[in-house]
């Protein structure tokens, strides 16, 4: 039976964080559904520049154009906002997902307090893993944090001790060169790639690695890490503003 692996995302261009992990699960034959949760967009409508963009990323990598769902597009959820819709992505994504006979692995953003959705999409990601009795093989993988630094610094693939072992493998370095092609192709983002980009292309070049950890339950009864997280320091919102927003949610499905 061949194995199936959803990607659950908040935005397009998180795959930035697993290129290598889903090439490396296709060349072994598995299946990759892939997610997004968001518009893209911070009033809900949907954004075709960059779903265009992540398809043409993912499907180069290999994954198939019908296995690509921009859920958040289609019950415009918007950018910034994720956690006060937990519930209805949710039951979409169950919706979804129901027909699928045995889904084997899972794979989400970290709990690491860089940017609210993330966390969000955390949160979805372990109800999604406890219903479907695949938290063994559930992983998440890290984008940013500001843990340990000033003011609204943040630090790439820099994964936080608290959230358990680190897994990393060595990328090829042809496919380290794709990455980066990968990594300039969203154009609709230059902004934001602007300042993730060079620390992308530094750990590329000495580092060359791709990073997943495992996920518990009981992370999501802790702040991510100590202090300020980097969406407070930015005036987005306040940790305790989020816990609020979502604890009713991880009370009714994870806890």
């Amino acid at each position: 039976m061949q194995k199936i692996s959803v990607f659950i995302f908040a935005h397009q261009d998180d795959e930035f964080g697993v290129y290598a992990e889903i090439i490396r699960l296709i060349k072994n034959d598995s299946k990759v559904i892939v997610l997004y949760l968001t518009s893209g967009s911070l009033d809900g409508k949907p954004r075709p520049d960059r779903n265009c963009e992540s398809l043409n990323v993912l499907r180069d990598i290999g994954v198939m154009q019908e296995n690509i769902y921009f859920l958040g597009s289609d019950i415009y959820i918007p950018a910034a906002r994720m956690y006060e819709y937990l519930d209805t992505i949710y039951q979409q994504i169950l919706k979804l997902l129901s027909p699928i006979e045995k889904i084997t692995s899972l794979y989400f953003l970290s709990w690491e307090g860089g940017h609210q959705d993330h966390d969000a999409t955390h949160i979805i990601g372990l109800a999604l893993a406890k219903q479907l009795k695949i938290l063994d093989h559930s992983f998440q993988f890290t984008l940013y944090s500001g843990h340990k630094l000033p003011l609204k610094l943040f630090k790439l693939f820099s994964p936080l001790a608290s959230n358990g072992e680190v897994i990393t493998y060595k990328i090829a370095w042809h496919l380290r060169l794709k990455l980066i092609r990968y990594a300039l192709s969203y154009k609709s983002q230059f902004m934001p790639m602007v300042g993730l980009f060079p620390f992308f292309l530094l750990h590329l070049i000495f580092k060359g690695t791709q990073i997943l950890q495992p996920v518990t339950i009981n992370r999501i009864l802790e702040q991510p890490h100590p202090g300020k997280l980097l969406y407070e320091r930015r005036g987005i919102i306040t940790y305790s503003k989020f816990k609020n927003k979502v604890q009713d949610f991880i009370k009714s499905n994870i806890t």
